[in-house]
């Protein structure tokens, strides 16, 4: 058994001798070849350890056991350069990772407050824009009324004669005779729930000075009683002028004596207006 493990090892020596020197042949031819070679085709340098299984050292069998690739350190040696290096590029990757995400993130970031100040000023502007709007509306309409008003007001004193009657008094007498209030009934009675009228009444009595103002004063008091307890038309559209016993320019054929006159005045544009 020994000797057979003996001439295993012989063979081996022999074998790996024969290897040595084939490549140190290979070597020579290429360094020869390369003379003749131009400088741009001549082969990278090699590298001045040699390239074989002994790495330099003599085939023998101490060297063998001991050569470096059986050595677990030897391999340790040279990966961990490798390790170190794979370690470091995946702290790299993973530190651009790491900033690449932050990037991605402050961007997403970037772009939702973005989109979130773009929705606050469309609403701000939809809301300037309905208020805008709305105080035009507001501003036609005001306008509208303003118009309104103005030709209301324009035609306030466009007053004309509806109704006239003349309640007649004896010397003396303020109270209202059956057929005085018959007469204020008849006119009063359409004025119901009407509006843009006023109701003129003007006494006047015989006599002289103070006394006819008084007695004609005291007439008409008695017809704008009546008028407004009566027929419940508003005091404020009643005008009252005590006459005495001043004559009425510009009217002729009048009556004279104690009498009280009573015309109903409507104003046909405000009527319409208001209804």
């Amino acid at each position: 058994m020994r000797n057979r493990i003996f001439l295993a090892v012989v063979v081996l020596f022999a074998l790996a001798a024969f290897a040595q020197q084939t490549n140190n042949s290979s070597s020579s031819n290429s360094a020869n070849a390369g003379v003749t070679q131009s400088a741009s085709d001549r082969e990278p340098l090699t590298s001045p350890r040699p390239k074989d299984f002994w790495d330099g050292d003599d085939p023998n069998l101490v060297n063998l056991v001991t050569h470096p690739f059986a050595n677990k350190k030897y391999v340790q040696r040279q990966v961990t350069p490798i390790r170190d290096r794979i370690n470091e590029l995946e702290q790299i990757t993973s530190e651009n990772s790491r900033v690449i995400k932050d990037v991605d993130t402050r961007a997403q970031q970037g772009i939702q407050l973005v989109s979130e100040k773009t929705s606050l000023a469309d609403q701000h502007a939809s809301d300037a824009a309905n208020k805008a709007q709305s105080a035009q509306t507001a501003a036609n309409v005001a306008s509208t009324r303003v118009s309104t008003a103005e030709q209301m007001v324009g035609n306030l004193d466009q007053y004309k004669g509806s109704a006239q009657t003349e309640i007649r008094f004896r010397p003396g007498q303020t109270m209202l005779s059956k057929t005085a209030k018959d007469a204020l009934d008849e006119m009063a009675a359409p004025l119901k729930d009407q509006r843009g009228y006023i109701v003129e009444v003007r006494g006047f009595s015989p006599g002289q000075g103070q006394a006819a103002i008084r007695s004609s004063q005291k007439m008409a008091d008695s017809v704008v009683r009546y008028l407004v307890l009566t027929h419940n038309i508003p005091v404020y559209r009643i005008y009252v002028m005590s006459m005495g016993n001043a004559p009425v320019t510009g009217e002729v054929n009048r009556s004279s004596g104690a009498r009280v006159e009573v015309n109903v005045l409507k104003n046909d544009v405000v009527t319409s207006a208001q209804r």
